[in-house]
């Protein structure tokens, strides 16, 4: 039966007049698609395995530490399951059409919070959930944007971060389980976009933090009977400094927070209250402390170190602030940390590249690890998924003397029918990511089943090499990072086993500006284009991205109200640049995007059939910032295959 069947909805088909050229719309469901051809059975039939993959995400202990809570997806989105032991029968608890981020578990009560938005438009709604009546019901406005939510040690009160003040900027309040929303008490509301860290143990201050950018953000305590913020650290004007996490020990006299104050990378900390000096504790690792959590009675702390875009997972005694390392966990990425309320277990979520995220459970006192879940890979023999190999290559601009070199993982596959490689390269977004090798059953797809090379570059700008190469791409650099995939080209062109005449790129969000920019720059090298929730100009972008967006965006890109900066920002656009991309482009959007409007895609969109150029356009009516259900993901995944196969490898 073919995939398309699998849509409920009614199909509509009609021409477009308002491009250049007539482009075939049709509607199926919530999916709007032009220019797309049918999906040919083979494909959709084959993928299905590999679409079919499940992962389970850490969610937390219940309150008294007997079972886990995951999320995970069984139909069409993922959503909280518990389980009593390891290995055992999972037990939905939430059913909802849109998909739920992370919970927050009452310390005292049967229940939890949870967020959950509309379509993928990101203006979360907080909700509990009452374990022992199997009921939930919304905390938040239903209105604005919130999240951030943590409940106090007591358990009688929770915080929470807001944007319903003004719709700009990210407050923080105050409530609980009794009041409504409108008796919501707001603790800070200087503006900007604020977060909550930590409770003290004795629940009368908060450890809050003031984001600016991922090269700057400000922590303080918060009293919070009389509102009173107390820098933890004073203001550098010369130096910006970025702060992560950070929680209180025992006492509530001393904080411990990782900062790259002292070097490129953020390293943990113990700051004294009272004598207001920090004393460096990972000295010896030269890498991000990306992860922390501390136990229930304060005496450990588990945090993991991102070494190259693999984890590994440390426990430090709070009292002699000495630390070790946990070994013999499968290699990987380590996408959660969870005390158990005793303390003696550490549940922990790890991802590999051949196996999706699963939870395991760490006895502390041996080291013993016990898997937990058990996802499934959609029958496929995971032993012939490919592990990337981590390589550098060199790019334009030098570093004492010597070519930089930027790091990319490489998916090379095992077997090909081609006698020289495709490849496909896949470029992250944020800025402020990286590239991590991770499970992804569609690369798999690609390498095992197509025969393509897949090539994740974590150009300037990206996260994990320290701070002086985050800001690299900053305001007037933005194209140096685009620079940096002709480096790439350049370096496939030299190895002997890839095909430079067949290269294809791909990104989402920023990699899909990345992409585009790409294209124009680089289009007598590249086959042809997949752009994701993409930028397509940064002065549009920055008019109609969310208000509570605009300023934190402003400090990575530069703002457009300057006339300089707005004149560079025009010049790069890929929309103003769009008559230099020739080859065929294929362009994906969620209507509902809070971060890259719709408009940037439609707009490109319509730019390059105006020159006559050829696009594949799909529009998600019920998605946001990327796709979450699992029937639109099929069917963007297996348009995505035919685009590849009738553009890159023919």
């Amino acid at each position: 039966m073919r995939k398309i069947l699998y849509f409920i909805g009614i199909l509509s088909v009609f021409t477009t007049h308002s491009f250049a050229q007539e482009v075939q719309r049709k509607e199926i469901g919530n999916l709007v698609i032009e220019g797309i051809p049918e999906i040919p059975n083979q494909i959709a039939e084959r993928l299905t395995q590999y679409q079919n993959t499940r992962s389970a995400g850490l969610q937390g202990w219940d309150r008294r530490g007997e079972g886990l809570f995951i999320a995970t997806r069984f139909s069409e989105t993922a959503q909280i399951h518990y389980l009593n032991k390891a290995g055992g029968a999972r037990q939905q608890i939430t059913f909802y059409k849109e998909p739920i981020g992370g919970i927050a578990t009452n310390p005292m009560q049967e229940g939890f919070l949870f967020a959950k938005d509309i379509g993928g438009n990101e203006f979360y709604q907080i909700y509990y959930h009452d374990l022992s009546t199997g009921t939930a019901r919304m905390l938040t406005d239903g209105k604005s944007r919130n999240g951030g939510f943590s409940w106090s040690n007591m358990g009688d009160k929770y915080v929470f971060t807001s944007t319903k003040r003004n719709g700009t900027d990210t407050d923080i309040y105050l409530s609980d389980l009794g009041k409504q929303h409108t008796e919501a008490q707001i603790l800070v509301e200087k503006g900007g976009s604020w977060g909550v860290a930590d409770w003290a143990r004795d629940d009368t201050r908060l450890l809050v933090l003031q984001y600016v950018s991922a090269n700057e953000s400000y922590p303080y305590i918060l009293d919070i009977a009389t509102k009173t913020l107390t820098p933890i650290f004073k203001a550098n004007s010369k130096n910006k400094v970025s702060y992560g996490s950070m929680v209180f020990n025992a006492d509530g006299k001393g904080i411990f927070i990782t900062s790259d104050e002292g070097g490129e990378f953020q390293q943990l900390y113990y700051y004294d209250i009272a004598t207001q000096k920090s004393t460096l504790i990972t000295k010896d690792i030269n890498w991000d402390i990306d992860g922390m959590q501390i136990s229930a009675d304060r005496s450990q702390i588990a945090f993991t170190s991102n070494e190259g875009g693999v984890n590994k997972l440390y426990l430090l005694d709070t009292k002699t602030q000495q630390y070790k390392p946990i070994n013999d966990i499968p290699i990987g990425v380590i996408g959660g940390l969870e005390f158990h309320p005793e303390g003696k277990k550490l549940a922990i979520a790890i991802n590999t590249p051949k196996n999706p995220t699963d939870v395991f459970v760490v006895q502390l006192d041996n080291s013993q690890i016990e898997r937990w879940t058990f996802s499934e890979v959609g029958g496929l023999n995971t032993t012939n998924f490919v592990v990337p190999t981590l390589i550098q290559f060199p790019t334009f601009d030098k570093v004492d003397g010597k070519a930089r070199q930027i790091p990319a993982f490489y998916y090379k596959p095992t077997k090909t029918k081609f006698e020289k490689i495709p490849v496909l390269i896949h470029i992250h977004g944020g800025p402020e990511g990286q590239s991590l090798p991770t499970f992804n059953a569609f690369y798999q797809y690609m390498l095992n089943e197509m025969g393509i090379a897949v090539i994740d570059p974590n150009v300037r700008g990206s996260a994990g090499y320290g701070k002086t190469y985050l800001g690299l791409d900053n305001g007037f650099k933005r194209e140096e990072s685009v620079q940096d995939i002709g480096a790439l080209l350049d370096w496939i062109a030299q190895q002997p086993e890839l095909d430079a005449s067949r290269v294809a790129v791909y990104g989402g969000s920023y990699g899909g500006y990345m992409t585009l920019a790409s294209m124009t720059h680089f289009n007598d090298r590249l086959k042809c284009g997949i752009d994701v929730v993409g930028i397509s100009n940064f002065v549009t972008f920055l008019n109609n991205t969310q208000d509570y967006r605009r300023d934190l965006r402003r400090v990575e890109y530069g703002d457009e109200r300057e006339p300089k900066m707005k004149e560079f920002m025009e010049k790069i656009a890929p929309l103003n640049n769009a008559q230099k991309i020739t080859k065929p482009m294929f362009i994906i959007q969620g209507l509902n995007d809070p971060r890259v409007p719709a408009s940037e895609a439609e707009q490109m969109v319509k730019k390059i059939r105006a020159n006559g150029g050829k696009v594949w356009y799909l529009l998600a009516k019920d998605e946001g910032h990327g796709f979450r259900k699992k029937v639109n993901i099929d069917y963007y995944q297996n348009s995505i295959v035919l685009f590849l196969e009738e553009n890159l490898l023919k």
